[in-house]
Parts: structure tokens; C-alpha cells; sequence
């Protein structure tokens, strides 16, 4: 599968996702139609463009932006501070029940112009992660300091983004590891530096630069002192959830800013995982033998609905021996980006509950 052109979606692997899963899965329950949150999870959206039609894969008409918010206003959910959402991570404290966080990345001049507008009529809270070179460089198309400065009177959270939105991922030639780290680091501690300098403080949740990591990244990102970083993997945040992998569910482009997929991440619940397979290192090649994760709470969920989803090997049913939940493989992988999907019907619900990582060769 060919990698995404300026694509912010990591991977072009989430429509396929996303297909998978409404054939997989009748749309009554992945929807969640007429069903009740189950309260202890936070949906996070993450938006970038609002009504700039030359970008279609980023973008968000002003229109449909108002029908989501209004959407989430009738359906009684309860939009929070990205802050209040990783403090209660980092607590162990309850979530809200029906928890909705709003994310805008890049810091685009849409935001300012068209976005807020619409926000601030629902007095909602929102975090906008910017690029500090768009926005140092003054294009029109970001938002100016003076402009990030405003929202930031008004109550809008600003975090970090990286100050070149490099893909993080793809090391420079000629780098050895000592290098590579190095490289990360300097710009992340630019953008974090000029953030401070420009807004008065030092951010605290850092969002990855096109949602692209492995081991490496998150180590050199967790070191700077951050508190909390975010994806762009789909699925929930729980109780469970590693605040330094912090799912976000990108709302966006042509099929992933509908109404129906908009209603439909909002019923996702999360499925909790620990010893992923492979982990979040780099694959030396691409064979993996194993897909596959150990569950928390095996026995919530529907054990012939099982599957793990794999870039371009697709939805497979999973086995699961005791609390280990796998696909064996023979086939290796053809992409350069990979995202694992591990998913189930949850008893209870009848809710699709999922948890992805990536794999990065």
C-alpha cells in the first residue's frame, strides 16, 4: 500500500479500517444507535481544516462542524478540557460519564476565522496543538502570534505539535541512533522553547506530527518532560489508556466527517491491552510471525467477533488461548507504516471495543 502524499492519516490505512469494520459489524451496533454511553471512556476528535476546500482531505466544512457540535450538545455529551481528560488519566480519577474532547492540529488560519466562531457560540472547550514554524513563519495560512495570543486570552488550551512537523519516523541518511535522537529532540525542544516564549508557558500533552511513532520517538518525547502525548490511532481513552499513547479519532476529509462516522466513533469503547506484538520498536524486516496482544478483561467481549486488523493483510478472526488474542502470519508486510487494529463486540453492549497501535519497518 503506497504511503499517503502530506497525509496526516498514518498509514492511508484508516479508511480501510473503517470499511472493515461496517462489514464486520452490522450498522446498528457499530453505530450505537439508540444506545446509552457506557460511561469510563473520552472520545478525543481531532480536526486540522474548517472551509478550506482546496485541502479536501484535511478539511471540514464550518456547516458540518456546527452539525457535529450540535450533535454532541442533543445527545447530552459532556465536552472537557484535553487537561481535565490527562489529569484523570494520571489520577486514576472517574472520567466523565459521555466525555467528548475537541483537538484541532496545526494551528491553520481557518481555525481562527471559521472554527472559533462556531466553538465559542457552544462555549465548548478545545486545544489547538500548532506547528510553531507555520505559525512563526507568517503565512497567511496560519493563524498569526497575536491571533494565538487572543484565543489564549479567551480559554483556549494551546499545546505542542513540534516546531518542523517532521515525520518523526523516517530517520535522516546517514544518522546513527545517537543521532537520530538528537535530531528529535532539537526540534521538539525549538517548537517547545518558542511555545513559551510567544504563550507565556511551557506546554505540558504533545501531539505527534502526522500520528507517526515507534519506541524511539516516544521515548525522546516522554524524556522532554511532557505529561501526556497524543496519536492519531482511533479508539478510546479509559481508565486503561497509556497517557503517553493517547488515542484520537481524526475527524476529517470526504467519508471521516459524515454524521454516521461521526456518531459512530463517539460509541467505541476501549478494549485495554498490555504486551502488544510486535511492540512499538523497529521492524528490522517486515515478517512478523505473530499479531497480537494479551486482553485485560477477556471476558467482556463476544469471543466469535474477535479480529485483528492488519495494513494490507487486512481483518482476520483472531484466536484467543486464555487472555492472549493473536493471528499467526507468513506473509510479510508491504508497507513502510502498519497499524495494528485489535477489536471485539463488547457482552454488554453489543459496542465495538478496539485498540491499534502502529508498526513501523
Amino acid at each position: 500500500m503506497s504511503r499517503c502524499k502530506k497525509s496526516i492519516i498514518p498509514g492511508c490505512c484508516v479508511l480501510n479500517f473503517i470499511f472493515f469494520l461496517a462489514l464486520v459489524f452490522p450498522a446498528c451496533l457499530v453505530a450505537g444507535q439508540g444506545a446509552p454511553a457506557d460511561g469510563a471512556g473520552a472520545t478525543v476528535l481531532i480536526y486540522h481544516r474548517f472551509g478550506e476546500t482546496k485541502y479536501p482531505s484535511t478539511n471540514v466544512s464550518p456547516e458540518r462542524f456546527r452539525e457535529q457540535l450540535d450533535y454532541l450538545k442533543n445527545n447530552h455529551y459532556q465536552v472537557i478540557p484535553l487537561t481535565d481528560l490527562v489529569a484523570s488519566i494520571k489520577n486514576k480519577t472517574p472520567l466523565p460519564e459521555k466525555a467528548v474532547v475537541i483537538t484541532i492540529d496545526d494551528g491553520f488560519r481557518s481555525i481562527y476565522d471559521k472554527a472559533w466562531p462556531i466553538l465559542k457560540s457552544f462555549g465548548y472547550p478545545f486545544t489547538i496543538f500548532p506547528t510553531v514554524n507555520g505559525i512563526d513563519g507568517n503565512t497567511s495560512a496560519y493563524m498569526t502570534w497575536d491571533q494565538a495570543r487572543e484565543l489564549q486570552q479567551a480559554g483556549v488550551d494551546f499545546q505542542d505539535h513540534s516546531y518542523s512537523h517532521y515525520r518523526l519516523t523516517d530517520r535522516p541518511k546517514g544518522l546513527d541512533d545517537a543521532a537520530y535522537r538528537a535530531w528529535i529532540r532539537a526540534d521538539l525542544q525549538k517548537g517547545s522553547e518558542l511555545l513559551a516564549k510567544k504563550l507565556g508557558y511551557k506546554p505540558r500533552i504533545f501531539s505527534i506530527p502526522y500520528g507517526e511513532y515507534n519506541s524511539v520517538v516516544l521515548q525522546e518525547i516522554k524524556g522532554l518532560g511532557y505529561e501526556a502525548i497524543m496519536s492519531q490511532d482511533p479508539g478510546v481513552i479509559s481508565a486503561d489508556t497509556d497517557p503517553f499513547l493517547m488515542p484520537r479519532e481524526p475527524i476529517l476529509g470526504k467519508e471521516w466527517s459524515t454524521m454516521s462516522h461521526f456518531a459512530e466513533v463517539l460509541n467505541h469503547l476501549d478494549m485495554p491491552i498490555s504486551a502488544r506484538q510486535p511492540d512499538l520498536a523497529p521492524l528490522a524486516d517486515g515478517r512478523v510471525k505473530r499479531f497480537g496482544a494479551t486482553l485485560l478483561y477477556p471476558d467482556r467481549y463476544e469471543r466469535e467477533s474477535l479480529g485483528i486488523y492488519v495494513t494490507g493483510l487486512g481483518w482476520q478472526r483472531a484466536k484467543l488461548e486464555g487472555s492472549t488474542i493473536f493471528i499467526d502470519n507468513d506473509k510479510g508486510l508491504s508497507s513502510h507504516i502498519n497499524r495494528v487494529t485489535i477489536s471485539g463486540k463488547d457482552k454488554k453492549t453489543g459496542r465495538l471495543a478496539m485498540r491499534c497501535w502502529m508498526v513501523i519497518q
